[in-house]
């Protein structure tokens, strides 16, 4: 069978990573979505192993002691990491994993699977950003530029990344999207096996 592949997606906030990843999901039951540990609590609307894997400090602690993570990071005194475990187990099962996180995340990830392919979601320009960012009106002016400056970070990395989509109209993005996924489909590397094939069935005829 052949394997699945981690696909990273990042890029800023209100970027529409999001919505990208939910209609791929909704459109091919190839790819699923990873889920994370945390050491967070529960909340009444999440479940165990869907919405995340909930840890305790000690459990997660000895996960990173383990080296059980593609990469994780504390934020808020919480932990927030991707399981080795469920990334290898999806790929065996000839599933295509989408992976959203920051650059940061996706920079680690590269390091620990240098198999991953890291897609950025890009904005058309700064100022349409700006506009969807207080389109949302959910922060106040102190949270957006907070907002703000994080995307600076994020798009300080884009530079590390393999594949720039830019978002500026959702269907034209999404099409993009599945480009990606078909020109790694039919990578060389990625089809070794029908390759070895075809080399053993004709060496008799060299």
């Amino acid at each position: 069978m052949r394997q699945g592949r981690l696909y990273v997606i990042s890029g800023p906030t209100a970027v529409g990573k999001g919505t990208l990843c939910e209609e791929i999901l909704k459109d091919s039951d190839d790819f699923v979505l990873s889920i994370s540990a945390t050491t967070r609590k529960i909340r009444s609307n999440e479940k165990e192993g869907i919405s995340y894997y909930f840890k305790s400090k000690e459990e997660f602690e000895d996960m990173i002691t383990r080296q059980m993570f593609l990469e994780y990071a504390k934020v808020h005194d919480q932990y927030y990491g991707t399981p080795k475990s469920f990334v290898e187990n999806m790929r065996k099962e000839g599933k295509n994993i989408l992976l959203e996180i920051d650059t940061q995340g996706g920079l680690q990830v590269k390091k620990n699977d240098s198999e991953a392919i890291l897609i950025f979601i890009a904005p058309p320009n700064l100022e349409t950003l700006v506009e969807r960012i207080h389109r949302r009106g959910t922060e106040t002016e102190e949270e957006v530029q907070k907002r703000l400056k994080n995307a600076a970070l994020e798009f300080s990395n884009m530079d590390k990344y393999d594949y720039m989509v830019i978002n500026d109209d959702l269907a034209t993005a999404k099409n993009e999207l599945k480009n990606i996924f078909c020109a790694e489909k039919l990578r060389i590397k990625n089809n070794i096996d029908l390759v070895e094939e075809f080399s053993e069935r004709t060496k008799y005829y060299d």
